[in-house]
């Protein structure tokens, strides 16, 4: 039986203020992220759902408890073992894509592969091949600024799936799009997450969005206090 995607364990995060004041963001968190899953975390503003999810993306390290990635302990990695298994395990999608200006669709989704050592030709490849997977065969040559809101989304959604994660992390992944061109891009990691079987974490303030998502990990001042199906 393969290891959770991942696994948080009475995990807690503190930041250190000038003064010698702790502030304590997470206080005692656990849960577990299967392959496959469809959750939301939601909460209010300073809820530690951001937190929360840099924890899960590896992107920070706990004070306390455990924090598994495939298995792995990350307590027990430098930071450049770090850096490869989140390369490996965790794709990232953001509110405001974050894509490299002045560079097309394919090298903005073939970019996570250079940190793999893949060579510029199966780059491409691979790259191209995810882009019409999102429906944007028609646009790889085209750069951010040519793209519409939706369709930058769809290039940044490409990118976190070029390496094949195990878990699809989404940080407010609407928040910048209408109506419309957010409930696509729900539809998209929906499908995805079907076909696939890449384990999709989505992190909003919008129940709606939250709504569609198959678990709800509801947090407040800290803690996780409802984690429903």
């Amino acid at each position: 039986m393969s290891a959770p995607a991942v696994e948080v364990a009475d995990v807690t995060r503190e930041y250190q203020l000038d003064g010698g004041i702790r502030v304590p963001a997470l206080r005692g968190v656990s849960l577990t992220i299967e392959a496959g899953d469809y959750a939301a975390i939601v909460g209010p503003s300073g809820s530690g759902k951001s937190t929360l999810m840099h924890l899960l993306g590896g992107l920070d390290r706990p004070t306390s408890g455990r924090l598994l990635l495939g298995g792995r302990d990350v307590a027990r990695l430098g930071t450049a073992d770090l850096a490869r298994l989140r390369n490996e395990v965790i794709g990232f999608v953001f509110q405001s894509f974050h894509l490299l200006a002045g560079t097309t669709a394919v090298d903005n989704v073939a970019l996570p592969l250079i940190y793999r050592g893949v060579g510029r030709a199966a780059r491409r490849r691979r790259a191209t091949e995810m882009l019409q997977r999102v429906g944007l065969g028609h646009r790889v040559d085209h750069r951010p600024n040519q793209l519409s809101g939706g369709e930058q989304q769809r290039v940044a959604i490409a990118r976190a799936l070029v390496t094949e994660p195990a878990v699809l992390l989404a940080d407010e992944p609407t928040g910048n799009l209408d109506s419309v061109a957010g409930a696509a891009v729900l539809a998209l990691l929906e499908e995805l997450n079907a076909e696939r079987g890449v384990a999709v974490v989505l992190v909003t303030h919008d129940r709606e969005v939250a709504a569609r998502a198959r678990r709800q990990i509801v947090m407040r001042d800290g803690v996780v206090v409802e984690d429903r199906a």
